[in-house]
């Protein structure tokens, strides 16, 4: 048999075409044609054999990430999945971390602050994290968590930038359904702790409100005019007063003044009417009322028709001041002689918003004075100096300069008999 008989049989025993390769249309080929033939023509380049198993030595070009899968669908896949991990990863640098414990979630800030100072921060609300030396902190970033091995030196911004910067973070995210994770920093009670600690507390001003805000930790103020705080946990609701909560503000009782003191003369008016009415042994109570004046903005006092006894007044408004010109400030009555002080008929009378003042002992030098505001009929008593004008004069400047003053000696006591409060000329200091 010749040659040429067993290359046809070869060719004619495989499934498989083998590809010559073949010149561009329009071109002469000349399969037997030398170098020399070819002149200044580039040789072309061998034939490459493809990746089979019949090939195993063949290698694909390393650019290629089609040649590299064999599939441009997957490799297109890829390349867009790199590109949004990529994408997903510059938007996640601007996110503040959330600090997260106990169903509470709260952004920080200042990510800035170390592991250790957000503990001591977050101490107020969660008493458990009191003792560092029993907290451990992790870093959830996603599908990457990672365990904080030095709380007081490690910075929460510096350990979300590591996580986010790294390899193994931008592989997790091409594989995310959520590309936008949360990084969140949560701390752990490694030992047993006393009490439970839920969540940031949240002020309200009803129960109803509070439990429709499902927060763990809630101030409510009751009717018996005691705030709570009120944790809601697994075991069941703790309800404790308040005592020292920082949501709330410091609130002192008492009353600030919008307008101006009342004049010391027209209290001593008042004083005088008062005392008419002891004279000749009937002794009676007798009321005025002070009205502030917005127009001419001035006091003015009003005695209106009244019915009175030595232990009672009984008496009307003065319709010429129930317009809108006028503020009802105070009411004043007299106790005569009798001491200054406020009665069950006081009380239930005095229940409008406004100052109230009681002048009794009136029949002595300096009559007793006392004031109390009515708060819808919550009352506090204050100093009257804080709405009445001292009743000052001036006096002659050589009385102060004829006063001089001294060291203690080691032998005075704490008797006022044994000071010397007036000295003459020589011990001035």
């Amino acid at each position: 048999m010749s040659e040429l008989d067993n290359m046809s049989e070869v060719l004619d025993s495989t499934d498989e075409d083998l590809d010559l390769g073949s010149a561009p249309s329009g071109e002469d080929f000349d399969p037997f044609a030398t170098d020399d033939d070819l002149g200044d023509e580039p040789a072309a380049e061998p034939l490459k054999a493809p990746v089979s198993a019949g090939n195993p030595t063949a290698k694909p070009e390393a650019d290629s990430t089609e040649a590299a899968s064999g599939n441009p669908l997957e490799s297109a896949i890829t390349t867009a999945e790199n590109k949004e991990a990529e994408k997903s990863q510059q938007n996640l640098f601007e996110k503040l971390p959330v600090f997260e414990y106990a169903g509470a979630a709260e952004n920080i800030e200042d990510a800035s602050k170390t592991f250790e100072e957000l503990r001591i921060e977050k101490a107020a609300d969660f008493p458990e994290l009191d003792d560092g030396k029993r907290v451990s902190w992790t870093v959830e970033y996603g599908k990457i968590t990672k365990t904080v091995a030095d709380p007081k030196a490690a910075s929460i911004g510096k350990m979300k930038s590591d996580i986010e910067t790294s390899k193994e973070f931008l592989d997790s995210l091409k594989k995310a359904k959520d590309k936008n994770p949360a990084c969140k920093i949560k701390p752990r009670v490694t030992a047993q702790s006393k009490g439970t600690a839920s969540a940031y507390k949240a002020v309200f001003t009803n129960m109803d409100d509070a439990k429709a805000a499902g927060k763990v930790i809630s101030i409510v103020p009751a009717r018996d005019g005691k705030v709570y705080e009120i944790r809601n946990t697994e075991m069941g609701k703790f309800i404790t007063p308040v005592t020292g909560c920082e949501l709330l503000s410091d609130v002192r009782a008492g009353f600030i003044p919008a307008l101006p003191l009342i004049p010391a003369d027209l209290m001593m008016r008042i004083i005088s009417f008062f005392r008419y009415f002891m004279g000749n042994g009937n002794e009676h109570e007798v009321l005025v009322n002070i009205y502030w004046d917005k127009q001419n903005r001035e006091f003015i006092v009003d005695a209106p028709e009244q019915t009175v006894t030595k232990v009672s007044v009984e008496s009307n408004e003065n319709l010429d001041f129930a317009h809108d010109r006028y503020i009802h400030y105070m009411d004043i009555h007299s106790h005569n002689s009798m001491k200054a002080f406020f009665s069950a008929i006081d009380d239930a009378d005095e229940k409008a918003t406004r100052l109230y003042t009681v002048i009794g002992n009136l029949h002595e030098y300096f009559p007793d004075v006392k004031t109390r505001i009515s708060n819808g009929g919550k009352f506090l008593e204050i100093d009257p100096a804080e709405v009445f004008e001292l009743a000052a004069k001036p006096f002659p400047s050589e009385w102060k300069n004829n006063v001089h003053f001294r060291a203690p000696h080691d032998n005075d006591t704490d008797s006022a008999a044994d000071v010397p409060w007036h000295t003459n000329g020589t011990d001035d200091l």
